[in-house]
């Protein structure tokens, strides 16, 4: 049984002037330990896929399951990266990581360890007692990345978490998140409008159209990893980003 199992989703949102249709029959799966990404031009409903599989909101037809559940509210048992860090000023770098455990009653003393674990992994050791106004951009985002992988989430959902961030600092994050993924084999499914930084992290990627945004491909990454930055410049990663960007009229719909 698929992790995810989305079949037949729509959203219509009401406004003003009329219904707006944001998403149409969208159908796919992720596997357990599957790192997918989609990929599609800003306004493509993105975000909007990414909101229902949260259960932040409802889809207007169709279901997506997470586990074999169906996915109707909030759940607990993920983790959610947003292309802000959106730490509380007043908690440390450990205490910003502790928070889900804090706000779910889970043993603090028993997850430290991997908090402390995690922080490490992504260059974080010797800055537990900091605050966020002493992070950089890119620090701060690892901070909410070891805040959602803290109690340890059954999918690990990222809405264009490096949108932000400039372009080196995006690179290194690229890297640091194939790592986390590469040792603890999360599943994630990571929202992206940048086809190459999706090609690069994914093992599969899933294509969307412009509004109403739909799936038109599933494409299966087949580069060795762990992947290096230079694997970028290769033939193989340059047909990868052409498959791509040939469902779009132009590249400038994508960041670079």
């Amino acid at each position: 049984m698929a992790l995810i199992a989305v079949n037949r989703l729509r959203k219509v949102y009401g406004t003003r002037t009329g219904p707006v249709i944001a998403l149409q029959d969208i159908r796919f799966e992720v596997e357990k330990g599957e790192f997918v990404a989609i990929v599609g031009p800003s306004g493509c409903g993105k975000s909007t896929l990414l909101k229902i599989l949260t259960g932040l909101i409802p889809a207007s037809e169709g279901e997506a399951r997470l586990s074999g559940t169906g996915i109707t509210g909030p759940r607990r048992d993920v983790g959610v990266v947003f292309q802000s860090p959106v730490l509380f000023p007043w908690r440390t770098v450990l205490d910003n990581v502790l928070l889900p455990v804090d706000v779910q009653h889970l043993d603090r003393e028993k997850l430290m360890s991997r908090a402390l674990s995690l922080l490490s992994l992504v260059g974080l050791e010797g800055f537990e007692t900091r605050y966020p106004k002493e992070l950089s951009g890119g620090m701060q985002q690892r901070t909410a990345m070891v805040r959602a992988l803290i109690h340890d989430p059954a999918i690990l959902f990222m809405d264009e978490p490096f949108g932000a961030l400039d372009a080196m600092t995006r690179e290194q994050m690229n890297l640091q998140l194939q790592q986390i993924w590469l040792e603890r084999k999360e599943t994630v499914l990571f929202i992206t409008h940048s086809i190459p930084e999706a090609i690069f992290l994914a093992d599969r990627v899933l294509v969307m159209t412009p509004r109403p945004g739909q799936i038109v491909d599933d494409v299966a990454v087949e580069l060795a990893r762990p992947r290096r930055l230079d694997v970028m410049a290769t033939p193989d990663f340059g047909r990868y980003v052409t498959r791509i960007r040939d469902y779009f009229k132009t590249a400038s719909d994508f960041a670079a």
